[in-house]
């Protein structure tokens, strides 16, 4: 077969605009609703650099009533309308339709801000159909309108105005993206962060769908934030007063942070507004001054406890911060400025921090000897959860069960592959499952009562209760920093609870406990939630089973029976069941149901945790299932 020809007439260069119309991707990280919102983002970054800069006071975004145009208004300089002398265009023509044109290269114009690349404005106006520039500046109002990118005539003179600021409008491409409505939420919260990291700095926002606007105003400013996120997170302060630290000389850091009584490390970083998900340089240089200084004041006042290492996650377990830098020139990683590289922050953010924190708990005695105590009780818990799971692994036929909790009915596979744990409500239950399991894949642990609510309890709490601890072991893959999902004992762990709302309860807490301290276990998909029935229906030779009011209702309508003709029975619970009755309804994997629980959906947000810990417990089942969007009905 002859090779295709291959020549320079093959090679096509793609002028002005349309780089990024054919990969979009590469400039906004893609078209789906991240990239949709990032538009967004980069034209309310601009306004924000004026007002970052001194030049304006207020912002105004407006999400219209389609959800699919938004207009962003400052009242900073306006962009300028003179002629550009390169291009004897205008120079809001030259912003608008110009990849990495703007004033952002030299550095007179702004000391710090969000858009360097200068290719924002220009991709905002290719990727949208429509996009109108309004700008006030020397006693008049000036228009001009694109479509895709392409001005649609000269730069017009709408008559006198008073003031100076810049309004944008666009509309997103629909051939570009697959969806152009937004959601206004997203864009409020961005607004409301925003507000914080800019002290005194006034967004007003309204979504016009809705008729409501709210504004945005807070001065004192990442101090503010960091009790926002503190509260919503449900986190019980070590100490009242936050730290906090302001610090210019070249880069610009400003610093808030509080420990908690949560498991987790939660740091939220910013470059000049910008939120860096994957953080950077910046965050490299707070852990590391962190870690000093809280290590410098241990070792000076002697308060190591013997026997107990204390290692860099034990001092940031529970550690709230806020983190905002601003730097002349940031490099970030890729246009969507996910990521911050400049080595030179790493060293300011450290040696700015350091002395400083630790001139904080020196002078803050009796808090600093909390935080330490805090630390501390970490540290042994690590050491306490490493203790019980490197003393577990899988059994093979002659090892292991002695390590085993007592009241574990343990399967007699030897193969993990096709194993399920049962985690059971309760003695009776746990004896009926006992007696219907498949005895060589199925596995029984009866669990007393409700577990503990672990959404904001240590470690160290989590392994002094016994159920827990013994379902840890039970597992075999460890807890919190220390596990390991390849020790996993089983294929499957199946919550089994009442179908009442006892047993939603239950479930609640169990998942609650898997989320918040293995949470790998959700995100490989081995968390299920049996479905056991509610009530059993007899019509003639005919048995249905109901899981819940509802679908007992559904399942008399389509026999034709009103409810006082028909034999129900209700279950108290699984303890009442035959063995028989349970393996057919239950735990007969040709016949049961299951829905599969994977963290990947809205279930593994703090905000929908919070809401589901506040639910009452007939509630909170239901919360569940309604926002596991992963949830599967599977045969397994």
């Amino acid at each position: 077969m002859k090779p295709t020809a291959y020549t320079a007439k093959d090679i096509t260069i793609l002028e002005g605009l349309d780089p990024v119309r054919k990969r979009p991707g590469m400039y906004i990280g893609g078209v789906g609703t991240s990239g949709l919102h990032h538009l967004v983002w980069e034209i309310l970054d601009n306004s924000i650099d004026e007002a970052m800069n001194g030049h304006a006071k207020e912002i105004a975004v407006t999400v219209h009533k389609d959800k699919s145009s938004v207009t962003v208004v400052d009242d900073g300089r306006g962009i300028p309308i003179d002629k550009h002398p390169k291009t004897k265009k205008s120079a809001i023509e030259v912003i608008f339709s110009t990849l990495h044109a703007g004033g952002k290269f030299e550095g007179q114009n702004y000391k710090t801000s969000g858009g360097l690349h200068g290719v924002g404005a220009s991709v905002v106006n290719a990727l949208s159909s429509k996009l109108v520039a309004k700008v006030k500046r020397d006693g008049a109002e000036w228009s001009m309108e694109f479509k895709r990118g392409v001005a649609q005539g000269p730069l017009k003179k709408l008559g006198a105005a008073r003031g100076t600021g810049t309004s944008v409008f666009f509309q997103p491409d629909p051939t570009i993206f697959p969806r152009t409505e937004m959601d206004p939420q997203t864009i409020r919260d961005r607004i409301e962060i925003a507000s914080y990291l800019h002290r005194g700095l006034k967004i007003r926002f309204t979504d016009e769908s809705t008729a409501k606007t709210e504004v945005f105003r807070h001065e004192q400013g990442i101090l503010d934030y960091l009790k926002k996120v503190v509260l919503e997170r449900k986190e019980k302060p070590v100490h009242e007063v936050p730290f906090s630290l302001l610090k210019e000389n070249g880069v610009k850091v400003e610093v808030a942070f509080q420990w908690t009584e949560a498991t987790d490390e939660h740091v939220r970083s910013y470059v000049n507004g910008i939120p860096t998900g994957s953080g950077g340089t910046h965050e490299i240089g707070l852990r590391s001054a962190v870690g000093k200084a809280v290590r410098n004041y241990v070792e000076t006042h002697a308060l190591a406890p013997r026997g107990v290492t204390i290692t860099a996650e034990d001092i940031r377990e529970g550690f709230s911060c806020i983190l905002s830098v601003y730097v002349a020139e940031p490099q970030f990683q890729g246009q969507t400025k996910d990521r911050l590289n400049n080595p030179e922050v790493q060293g300011f953010v450290d040696t700015s921090l350091r002395p400083a924190l630790e001139q904080w708990l020196n002078s803050n005695r009796s808090v600093a000897e909390q935080i330490v105590a805090r630390i501390i009780l970490s540290s042994r818990a690590r050491e306490a959860s490493r203790a019980a799971s490197a003393s577990i692994s899988r059994k093979t036929a002659t090892s292991g069960r002695a390590m085993l909790p007592g009241k574990l009915s343990d399967c007699s596979s030897n193969s993990r592959e096709k194993t399920e744990l049962f985690i059971v409500e309760g003695d009776s239950a746990g004896g009926s499952a006992k007696q219907g399991r498949d005895r060589e894949i199925q596995a029984i642990l009866p669990l007393r009562g409700k577990v503990l609510n672990t959404e904001s309890v240590t470690l160290a709490k989590v392994l002094e209760n016994k159920e827990l601890a013994d379902l840890v072991v039970a597992l075999g893959c460890g807890v919190g920093k220390d596990f390991d999902i390849e020790r996993l004992r089983y294929a499957r762990i199946i919550v089994l609870a009442d179908a009442d709302s006892d047993g939603h309860h239950i479930t609640t807490l169990l998942l609650t406990f898997f989320y918040r301290h293995m949470p790998e276990l959700l995100k490989n998909g081995r968390v299920f939630v049996g479905m056991p029935p509610l009530y059993r229906i007899e019509s003639g030779k005919q048995t249905h089973w109901a899981a819940d009011e509802a679908d007992k209702k559904r399942i008399l309508h389509e026999l034709g029976k009103d409810e006082s003709k028909a034999d129900i029975t209700r279950f108290k619970g699984l303890g009442e069941m035959m063995p028989k009755v349970l393996w057919e309804t239950t735990l007969n994997p040709r016949t049961r149901r299951l829905l599969r629980i994977e963290v990947a959906d809205a279930l593994a947000t703090d905000r929908i945790i919070g809401e589901l810990m506040g639910k009452d417990p007939s509630a909170r089942f239901e919360f569940i299932m309604e926002h596991a969007e992963n949830a599967q009905d599977i045969d397994v």
